[in-house]
């Protein structure tokens, strides 16, 4: 099973359906979707499984499109775009696990200490700049970089010094963990210090497998 981020540019009233799937995020990066009757603007995200329509607003919309899937999803006539994919391993490719969206901000140089979760995930950032430290590289991303993280491989993460930064994630975790933290501090003396990170979680659906 695999993990596939797109990003979608609708144009204004386009209507499209994308096909089936295991699970589902969209994030609305810009402009606004009607789904089922229901408003998503700009900066909001919702979960799903299985076809969906979405109908674009009067300026259009951008999307960004978490696919969970077996095999690479087909993708409708429009203009989108492959982003990244990763591997979900087998014991989270069951029943009873689920697709989590969620936001992580970061202020002016804030850090997430020497961490790990309890699932893979893909991450695109949203504003600011990035620097991820893993499996002994350093990468910096700005915003519309993507990245996946295994889940067991530890990370630090640095934010830019000038501003906030933010990134939009999408993981699959264990169902023990539904409304609850993913993250475990690698150090033990990292664990009560105080964090810079917030969270915002747009939603979770179990996989429909």
């Amino acid at each position: 099973m695999e993990l596939h981020l797109f990003e979608d540019n609708l144009s204004d009233g386009q209507q499209v359906t994308f096909g089936d799937t295991i699970a589902r995020a969209i994030y609305v990066t810009a402009g606004e979707v009607t789904v089922d009757g229901m408003l998503h603007p700009s900066d909001e995200g919702f979960v799903t499984d299985g076809p969906v329509t979405l109908t674009a607003g009067a300026e259009g919309a951008s999307l960004w499109r978490w696919d969970l899937s077996d095999a690479m999803p087909v993708q409708p006539a429009q203009h989108t775009a492959a982003k990244l994919s990763g591997e979900v391993p087998a014991h989270l490719s069951t029943s009873g696990n689920f697709l989590r969206l969620d936001s992580v901000t970061f202020p002016a140089s804030g850090t997430a200490m020497l961490h790990t979760h309890r699932g893979p995930g893909i991450r695109c950032l949203r504003e600011g700049s990035i620097r991820i430290d893993t499996g002994g590289m350093s990468t910096s991303f700005g915003p519309g970089g993507a990245w996946f993280e295994t889940g067991p491989l530890p990370v630090f993460a640095q934010a830019d010094h000038g501003m906030h930064s933010r990134f939009i994630r999408a993981m699959v975790l264990p169902d023990a963990l539904r409304g609850k933290s993913s993250i475990h501090y690698e150090n033990e003396e990292d664990r009560a210090k105080p964090k810079s990170q917030s969270y915002r979680n747009f939603g979770e659906i179990g996989l429909s497998l």
